[in-house]
């Protein structure tokens, strides 16, 4: 059909160049490369993205500025995107991304860890501040905005004091490692409604979930 209007028009009309846009999605989960931090809470946007990717049969391929891989979800394109700037400078991966694939703002959902939730809690927000999550800043100095959507992942807070640090770049314990697996799988439905239903409907089927 798309070859038919081509032909028609001459080209892709304008039209349905934006709603092909519009069926474009970047999902990147934060985290630091390198196999020390594989395994840290800090990189559970990782894991997530890992698991969603292996659902969908799909792999990642090391591109510019991070690890990439794209899902197709009925009808929707998902490029998932794996950052390789380290936690610090997130920001410049996916502006990168944002512009060379022309995926527009709405369309673009950010994993991080979160430590002001229970382990395992979902929380999806559209905006919001940074938290003192060095991703996340980055991500809003890059884009001067703090109007993106976020999928916070609850690692709790089971550190004293002066200890957060060494806490989030810490290993799941093994009682976390137990439940992640269940926590992945939902968190994989939680992406994917992100795309089908809306940014509204998900937060309100899986928020505090």
């Amino acid at each position: 059909m798309l070859s038919i209007i081509k032909w028609l028009f001459g080209s892709t009309p304008a039209f349905l160049e934006e709603l092909d846009i519009m069926k474009k999605f970047l999902v990147v989960g934060l985290g630091n490369i390198g196999s020390e931090y594989a395994e840290t809470r800090h990189n559970i946007g990782f894991k997530v993205l890992d698991a969603l990717v292996e659902s969908k049969e799909a792999s990642f391929d090391t591109q510019r500025l991070g690890d990439v891989a794209v899902v197709k979800i009925k009808g929707r394109s998902l490029l998932c995107l794996k950052p390789a700037t380290y936690m610090n400078l997130s920001g410049k991966a996916v502006k990168y991304w944002m512009d060379k694939e022309k995926i527009p703002l709405e369309n673009v959902l950010i994993i991080t860890d979160d430590i002001n939730l229970e382990f395992g809690t979902f929380r999806l927000k559209m905006k919001g501040s940074d938290g003192g999550h060095n991703g996340l800043k980055s991500i809003q100095e890059v884009l001067q905005t703090t109007n993106y959507n976020r999928f916070r992942f609850g690692v709790g807070a089971d550190f004293g004091t002066g200890r957060q640090v060494d806490y989030v770049l810490g290993e799941w314990s093994s009682e976390e490692n137990k439940n992640l697996e269940e926590r992945l799988v939902k968190a994989s439905e939680l992406v994917s409604s992100f795309a089908l239903s809306g940014v509204k409907n998900t937060m309100n089927q899986f928020n505090g979930k």
